[in-house]
């Protein structure tokens, strides 16, 4: 009789807390080994994610209860475990994990050793006599990872190291990538070694699987729409069979206590942000007004004092919402700024200045009403860019930065959000922008500060 291996793998859950319940009990379901079978369970980062209130209240410990009801036999990070947090709360965000963090390519920046939370791989013996190895890789994005101490490494030469080591005890190879589904082909391509390829952060969907040459690749999706399972069948130790294949969340059975639960970890995470306060305002906040005070003129504000800058821009639809007179507590800004976006200051001269005017006076139309995903955003629209220092002249077409035309030959600094670095709209600050990012606040956090300090508490 053959011997069976059954992987089941979880990816970028992003705290979509209302699929976990079906999504659990599938797990622990599938979790029922067979004769001559063994299960392991693994997930691929990205579990956590700050918009949800109780991600954001609990730096992500609420996150790692859930996954240690699951009993994983490995996981790796993706971005939002890796730059989502602060240095410290990285370094502890595992503390009592009852699993594994497998990562080869994270290592402290000055030191250059791992941290000791993390292993490079594993190898895991089955009660089928098959030895696993399991390599875990994450996204390497050096600009946001160095500021927080972090050095990422290569991923393929992070496997050309790896993967030797591993294939003398190991039977069978996973990686547990949070790579994307670009660099999943090239390493099935050229590292033939590896057996499984389960891929994650482009949320890519494989329903039935994928082959490149002998690698098997898998992957399920986003936000616990899907749970994957692959099972692999072997003959006197060699691989017969490999099928992958998902199941859809949504047609998996509900509970009459799953609702009860969603709700209850969204009223917790709300209530203990509600436990924060930070202002008392005299007046109503909308986040733009032509006749009043508004939220994006306090938060230009605050981005430029943080920033050390004369200038500051944002977009209006990162605000999902103003706000209203009374008490603000770090409820109230997680709802209307729930992305994890971090400042930036960015030092141009003055031409270049002029043309990034420019870049942003061209899309404005364009990007008033456009619906924008990734990179951190969670809003619906892009809406306005909107300045504070810097003033543009649409019937002349110049550019002021206080009272003082803007000088191509002198050098200027803005404040902004890192997304705008990002999306491929302006791209005079990442090609001719010399950017420092501003850690560890969220936007959200440098905005809360600015009230504060305009409208402190009595």
């Amino acid at each position: 009789m053959p011997d069976t291996l059954r992987i089941l793998h979880t990816n970028d859950l992003h705290s979509h807390f209302e699929n976990w319940p079906k999504v659990s009990r599938f797990l622990k379901q599938k979790q029922k080994k067979r004769v001559n079978e063994a299960v392991l369970t693994v997930d691929l980062g990205d579990f956590l994610d700050r918009w949800h209130p109780l991600t954001e209240a609990t730096d992500g410990q609420a996150n790692i209860e859930l996954m240690n009801t699951i009993g994983y036999d490995a996981v790796t990070i993706g971005n939002n475990e890796g730059i989502g947090n602060s240095r410290a709360v990285l370094d502890h965000l595992y503390d009592d994990a009852n699993f594994p963090v497998v990562l080869a390519n994270l290592v402290d920046l000055n030191t250059q050793t791992r941290p000791g939370w993390v292993k490079p791989f594993l190898i895991v013996p089955t009660e089928i006599g098959i030895k696993v190895g399991i390599i875990g890789l994450t996204a390497p994005f050096p600009l946001t990872y160095n500021p927080n101490n972090w050095d990422v490494k290569d991923p393929i030469a992070i496997l050309n190291e790896v993967v030797p080591d591993v294939q003398k005890e190991a039977d069978y190879i996973i990686l547990l990538s949070h790579l994307g589904i670009n660099a999943d082909d090239q390493i099935a391509a050229e590292f033939p070694q590896i057996n499984l390829i389960l891929g994650s952060h482009t949320h890519h969907l494989f329903k039935e699987g994928k082959k490149i040459n002998t690698t098997q690749l898998a992957a399920a999706g986003k936000f616990g729409y899907y749970v994957g399972e692959v099972t692999v069948t072997f003959e006197n130790n060699q691989i017969h069979k490999s099928v992958a294949k998902t199941f859809l969340t949504e047609s998996l059975p509900e509970e009459p206590k799953d609702t009860a639960q969603i709700n209850s970890w969204l009223e917790q995470g709300t209530h203990l942000l509600q436990q924060v306060p930070l202002a008392v305002l005299p007046f109503d906040l909308p986040v733009v007004s032509t006749t009043g005070p508004s939220l994006s003129e306090y938060a230009l504000n605050a981005m430029a004092l943080r920033g050390n800058t004369t200038i500051s821009l944002v977009n209006t639809g990162l605000f999902l919402d103003g706000l209203p007179k009374g008490m603000v507590t770090t409820a109230d800004l997680h709802q209307l700024l729930p992305h994890p976006m971090r400042l930036i200051k960015v030092r141009l001269n003055g031409s270049d200045l002029l043309r990034l005017v420019g870049e942003i006076e061209r899309n404005r139309l364009f990007l008033k009403h456009y619906p924008i995903k990734g990179m951190g955003f969670r809003g619906k629209i892009f809406g306005e860019i909107i300045y504070y220092g810097l003033r543009y002249d649409s019937d002349t077409r110049q550019v002021f930065v206080g009272e003082e035309l803007v000088d191509p030959t002198q050098d200027y600094e803005l404040t902004t959000v890192d997304h705008l670095m990002f999306i491929p709209f302006f791209p005079t600050i990442e090609l001719a922008g010399i950017t420092t990012f501003l850690f560890p606040e969220f936007l959200r956090t440098i905005v809360g500060q600015g009230l504060a300090q305009a409208f402190p508490i009595e």
